[in-house]
């Protein structure tokens, strides 16, 4: 039962972080392309690489944390599924070179993003 509080609440409160950072970030592009999900994407790729790091390899935290932080507040911050549909969105309004690039900056700066978490994380703990 605590696991499921915990990952409730995380995801309670990463989905209202989600849709404030990118509606935030959306409105101030000024743009169709969809950058409040790229960089709500790239943030949390950062986030859960940092953790990881500080839960697995560093044992700082308890596997609970993981469980609120991992599992509920970043799974539901991250948006891979709003990614799809706008990328698919993209490709139908004719838009194919920007779906093209959502995918390869959703993907490439948000594996860059997990890595600068761990290396961050390796260089502080350390």
């Amino acid at each position: 039962m605590q696991t499921l509080v915990l990952v409730g609440t995380g995801g309670a409160l990463g989905a209202l972080a989600r849709f404030g950072l990118s509606a935030f970030v959306q409105r101030r592009a000024g743009t169709d392309f969809p950058l409040g999900t790229l960089v709500v994407n790239v943030l949390g790729c950062l986030v859960l690489g940092a953790l990881m790091t500080l839960v697995v390899e560093k044992e700082l935290f308890d596997v609970r944390v993981r469980q609120f932080v991992g599992v509920g507040l970043l799974g539901s911050f991250t948006t891979f599924s709003t990614f799809g549909v706008e990328t698919v969105e993209l490709a139908r309004e004719g838009q194919v070179g920007a779906a093209v690039g959502n995918v390869a900056l959703n993907v490439l700066v948000g594996v860059g993003a997990v890595l600068l978490g761990h290396a961050l994380v390796r260089m502080v703990v350390e």
